[in-house]
């Protein structure tokens, strides 16, 4: 009887380390910060990182600002014809996953550092954290370049106004990119974006 019942128990422990390793963030934090003249007067573009880690919560208010729904439907950066057809792939030094905006959880594709992978510039594999955009082109994806714009821009005022510092790049290999993150042939990485603590704060 007892065998019997470590089969079960077995199965119920895989499925559950499977699950455990997803990030579920905290809430949002949607009110505060800044004022737009201020954090648009404060916008910069920074190319030194801290190496330390960016908590949860404030994953969890960045990646709202990105890209996040402040409505049933709609998000807090206009996509052409609302196909939404951006993912944001999030690396950190624990691994990469997958944001999911609906539920607000970090969904793990790859338990392995990949953050050197995701651009040529030597800051990018000490950073805390790296976003990569990726179009799903299933979705029509002909306006991707243009919505990553303003993502891209949410995540600038996001940091200024947290004194947080960010670059976007365009300095990445693609294809290598698609291997490591295990995407479709219609997934196309678009954009990549660096976000960390300014040095001094090291």
């Amino acid at each position: 009887m007892k065998r019997n019942l470590i089969i079960p128990t077995l199965l119920i422990f895989c499925v559950f380390s499977t699950y455990a390793q997803d990030i579920v963030l905290p809430k949002p934090i949607r009110t505060g910060g800044m004022t737009l003249m201020d954090a648009l007067n404060k916008r910069e573009t920074i190319r030194e990182f801290s190496t330390a880690d960016i908590d949860n919560q404030m994953i969890s208010n960045l990646l709202w600002a990105a890209w996040g729904y402040n409505r049933d439907d709609k998000r807090t950066a206009p996509s052409a014809m609302n196909y939404q057809e951006l993912e944001l792939y999030v690396i950190l030094k624990k691994g990469a996953y997958l944001y999911d905006a609906r539920n607000n959880v970090l969904k793990q594709v790859s338990n392995q550092d990949l953050r050197k992978e995701t651009g040529s510039q030597s800051f990018v594999a000490t950073a805390p954290i790296n976003i990569i955009f990726v179009s799903d082109q299933t979705k029509n994806g002909g306006s991707s370049a243009m919505n990553s714009g303003y993502i891209s821009q949410n995540i600038y005022l996001f940091c200024a106004s947290e004194e947080l510092a960010t670059v976007a790049r365009g300095s990445f290999d693609a294809k290598i990119l698609s291997k490591v993150l295990n995407l479709k042939p219609t997934q196309v990485p678009v954009l990549a974006q660096t976000i960390g603590k300014k040095k001094s704060e090291n």
